[in-house]
Parts: C-alpha cells; structure tokens; sequence
C-alpha cells in the first residue's frame, strides 16, 4: 500500500532504505525536544508544555510533507535561531508575553503560507543577494553561539569590557566542554546522531557523579500549555511589525535554501534549473508554521540535518513519515528533557552555532560590496542581542552600497527592506 503510494521504486528505493532514512535524520536533529523547550523557557515559556508542543508540532509538520509534498524525504520542526529571537528578542528584550509571541508566530506563518501560493514566493527566492542569505544565517550561528556561552557559564558580566571570562572551575561547565568536543569528534568520525549522543552521554557522567539531578526517563506527556492560546492583539499592531517581518524573513529563506539544498543531494533539481515540487514543500512549511503557532511552539521549519536521511538513500515522503512517528515517542521522555543540565545544552547550542557559521566560505569575500554587509550582519546580531537588528543593518549597508557606487540594477526587493527597515529604526 506505502508503495503505490510513495512510489518507491520510480525513485529507486524501498521501504527498508526509507525507513533506515527517516532514523537517520531523526538522530541528527533530535536534539530539538531537549534545547527548544530550554530556550523558550528562557522567554517565560513553560517548559513542559513547549515540549508537548514541539513534539506534537514536528510529527504533525513531517505527516504534512509526508503525504503532501511526498516527494521530499525531509524533516520540519521549530527552528533554532527562531526560536532564540522569540525567547530573548521578543519576549525578554521587547517584554512580550508567550502568547503574544506566538501570535506574531501565526501572522508571519499565514504571510508565508500566503506568499507560498503566489508568483512572489519566487521573485523573493531570487531577489536576495546570497552573500547576505549566507551573512544571515551566520549571524543567527553567532547569536546561538552567544547564548549558548551564557547558559554554559563560560561568560560572566564585566562592566569594564562587558563580558569576561565565567568560572571555569564549575564542574558542569567542564563537562559541557567535554560534550563539545566529544560533539565535534563523532561528526569527523561520521557518527550520526552526535549532538544527542553528547547530550545524553555527558548529562549521564553528571547524573551518575552527583553533579546534575535525573527526574526519571518515562512518564505521561505535559499538557499542551499555549494550545489556541495565541494572542493577535499585538501581532497586530504597528511595534509588531519588525519582529513579524524577521519571522518571515528567517524562515522563508531557511526554507529556500534548506529545501535547495537537499534538492542538489536527492537529485531534484531538472537540466532547466528548477527544483521539482518546491511549492508543495515550501506550502508544507508554511502550514505547519501555522499549526505549530497554534500548539504553542515557536516557527517550524524544514531542517537541513534531512540531507543525513538522503545521504541514507531516502527519496521519498516515507521518510518524512518515519521521523514524524519518532518524534511522536518522544512525548513519553520529558523526563528526561528536564534532567539534562543547562551546561550541556548550552555546549549543544554552540555546536550547532558551528554549523550555521561555516557556510560563511561561500560568500564573495573578492566583493566588498557583498562581503561588507554580510559581516555587518554576522557581528551585529551578538553584538546588538538582535537578530531582527542585524538583518535590518545588513540591508540598510547593502542598499546604501549599492546606491553609492551607481548600481542601481539591485532588486528592487533590497531597497523596500532597506526603507522599511529605516523606518521601523525611526520609530
């Protein structure tokens, strides 16, 4: 039956290899149900229904694209750096409530749910320069990277210099840089699933030293605390507008480049250059952006940890179908999602900083035209403590550039965020 409908060997798989796809990918980003409820916690969220909610969130995304976009072996769930922005932009630094956040979580999922099904979901994908896609996203590694270094104690507050080096004799603290290497080590070794299996294996070493607390492995699910709970009175309003806007920006271009991506791994893309069924796909996010804001999470959005399952051989929405069910399991280890002890998870976060850092070697560094304002976008999220800051000075620079020196070919794309981006500055 899962053959006629997935149609496994016109893409030159089977169920075994499918489902041995969906493990996969699974490993790689399960790290996900542990540190999403710890980062929104961080924002005044309940940790245990985020949990909840992430789970539900992911399984019911991955089930979407599964029968949907059926040809897209991916996985989705909330995404990190998102949910970072939300947690300490926009509930601790703008004094939003979780139910206001993920009102603005909703508007800018039905903006992009909307924009998936127009023309302008391509002159979009095409209208951003890529050095300041890639400037971006390791901007957001770095904003990761800043707040993982919190949360591990490896920076203390400095009124000389601000930040200064935190207490390195903390033993837990230790044992988040063992889990950071141990992290970086499995990958070059070709492990899969090394952030959880750092989590894990260095939060046991605490647990069994007396150093961190184990609550259990197994119970009942935490209710779903925000389900419904969203609040559109000020997503509406005019101060929302920006962090709307940095919602939308961030997951739409994660998912176009994430999906482009696995795209050039699976083969997906056909001898005229189009990328075959994106619009399912990038309508499949969407939706699920939508869903997840009424659960009580944070975006949700396609994970590049898929390209794992497509290295694995899997081609089609089963996978997807496989990573949704495990992700449905994950709802019985809350557990052990709050035993794990902070010092750990910030080491994870830094790691995953690593990675969003990395693709910086893409950009056109021979452009300084180019390459300026994707630096300026890199150091002014940590820097500013913003996300939404550093991609409005990135385009505000880049317009500013190009205007300076005459190249007034830019799309006209960059010059509407960059005015837009003044004007929410002046206000």
């Amino acid at each position: 039956m899962l053959d006629n409908y997935f149609k496994y060997k016109q893409h030159k798989t089977d169920f075994k290899t499918e489902v041995v796809a969906g493990v996969s990918t699974f490993l790689t980003m399960a790290y996900i149900m542990f540190l999403n409820p710890l980062i929104l916690s961080e924002g005044g969220f309940d940790r245990g229904g985020v949990f909840t909610a992430t789970a539900c969130a992911t399984a019911l995304a991955c089930f979407i694209c599964a029968f949907y976009a059926k040809t897209w072996p991916v996985g989705l769930a909330p995404g990190m750096g998102i949910n970072a922005f939300i947690a300490y932009g926009v509930c601790l630094g703008m004094n939003y409530t979780p139910e206001e956040a993920l009102g603005a979580v909703l508007v800018a999922g039905v903006v992009f749910l909307i924009i998936s099904l127009t023309p302008i979901r391509a002159w979009l994908i095409n209208s951003i320069p890529k050095s300041l896609k890639l400037g971006i996203g390791a901007g957001i590694g770095l904003f990761l990277a800043i707040i993982g270094f919190q949360i591990m104690g490896l920076t203390a507050d400095n009124p000389a210099t601000l930040v200064g080096l935190g207490d390195l004799s903390n033993p837990l603290l230790l044992l988040g840089a063992g889990a950071f290497v141990s992290m970086i080590v499995m990958e070059q070794k070709g492990i899969k699933g090394n952030i959880i299996i750092g989590i894990v294996g260095f939060s046991a070493i605490a647990w069994v030293t007396g150093l961190g607390d184990f609550y259990g492995v197994v119970s009942a699910p935490p209710s779903m605390t925000y389900l419904f709970k969203f609040d559109l009175g000020a997503a509406l309003s005019a101060s929302m507008v920006t962090v709307i806007f940095t919602l939308f920006f961030i997951d739409f271009f994660d998912t176009a480049g994430t999906l482009t991506s696995v795209a050039n791994v699976s083969g997906k893309i056909g001898r005229d250059g189009k990328i075959q069924d994106i619009d399912k796909a990038m309508l499949s996010d969407s939706v699920s952006t939508v869903a997840g804001a009424m659960m009580g999470t944070s975006t949700v959005t396609t994970y590049v940890e898929s390209a794992a399952g497509v290295k694995a051989g899997g081609r089609t929405g089963m996978t997807s179908l496989v990573i949704g069910i495990l992700f449905l399991l994950c709802l019985f280890f809350s557990p052990l999602a709050t035993s794990l002890p902070k010092e750990i998870d910030g080491a994870a976060l830094i790691y995953i900083a690593t990675l969003f850092v990395r693709n910086i070697t893409d950009i056109e560094w021979n452009d300084i035209s180019e390459s300026g304002p994707a630096v300026l976008a890199m150091i002014a999220m940590p820097f500013t403590y913003s996300i939404s800051h550093g991609i409005a000075l990135a385009f505000i620079s880049y317009a500013a550039v190009k205007l300076v020196t005459g190249r007034f070919d830019t799309n006209p794309a960059i010059w509407i965020i960059a005015i837009a981006s003044v004007i929410s500055f002046a206000i």
